[in-house]
C-alpha cells in the first residue's frame, strides 16, 4: 500500500527535496545581490548627486597688486563625466528595481533578458566609473603636460565624496557581474 501526501500533493524524495531547496537558496541568494546593487547604485547616484563645495580662492592677477578673494565652486554636472556616472547609476538602480520583480517571475524568457539587461549593466557602470575615476584622478594629481593644477587640495570635501561615489558604484557594478555570473552558472547545469 502506498502512502499518500495528506493534501493530495505527490511525496518529493530527498533528491527532489534537494534540488528544491537549492533553487530556493539560489533565489534568495540572487534577491539578496540584487538588493545590495540596488542600494549601493542608488547610494552612488546620490552621493555624488548631491556633491557640491565652494571656497573662497585668493587670486592675484598681478604681482604688484594684493590677491583678489574670488568664490569658486566645484559641482558634480561640471564635469561630463560625473554627469554619465550619476546618470548611469540612477539607471542601474531602477533597472536593479525593476529586475527585482523580473527575477522572482521565475520565466524562461525573462530569466534571458536579465541576463542580457544585467551585462548591460556591467557594460554601463563600468565605463561610467572608468570616466569618473579618469576626472577624478586628473582632479586629484593636476597634470603636467597641460599645466592644470591639483583641484583637491582646494575641493577636498568635493573630492572625497567622488571618491566614495566611484568606490560605491564599482562595488554595485561588481555585484551586476556576480549576478551574471550566477545565472550563467545555473543555466549551464
Amino acid at each position: 500500500m502506498e502512502s499518500q501526501n495528506k493534501a493530495g500533493l505527490p511525496s518529493m524524495d530527498g533528491f527532489e527535496r534537494r534540488a528544491a531547496s537549492q533553487s530556493y537558496g539560489a533565489r534568495t541568494c540572487d534577491l539578496l545581490v540584487r538588493v545590495l546593487a540596488l542600494v549601493l547604485t542608488l547610494a552612488a547616484a546620490i552621493v555624488l548627486g548631491v556633491d557640491k563645495q565652494t571656497k573662497v580662492v585668493p587670486i592675484k592677477l598681478v604681482d604688484t597688486l594684493p590677491a583678489i578673494s574670488v568664490p569658486v565652486s566645484a559641482k558634480w554636472h561640471y564635469l561630463s563625466a560625473f554627469t554619465y556616472s550619476v546618470a548611469s547609476n540612477a539607471i542601474a538602480s531602477s533597472y536593479a528595481a525593476l529586475s527585482l520583480v523580473l527575477a522572482m517571475s521565475g520565466k524562461k524568457g525573462v530569466v534571458s533578458a536579465v541576463i542580457i539587461l544585467d551585462l548591460l549593466m556591467v557594460a554601463m557602470l563600468f565605463s561610467s566609473n572608468g570616466a569618473a575615476l579618469a576626472i577624478g584622478l586628473m582632479g586629484y594629481q593636476g597634470n603636467s603636460h597641460v599645466m592644470w593644477a591639483k583641484v583637491c587640495t582646494v575641493f577636498g570635501r568635493f573630492c572625497n565624496q567622488v571618491a566614495v561615489s566611484i568606490a560605491l558604484s564599482l562595488l554595485g557594478s561588481i555585484l551586476f557581474l556576480l549576478l551574471v555570473a550566477m545565472r550563467l552558472h545555473k543555466k549551464s547545469k
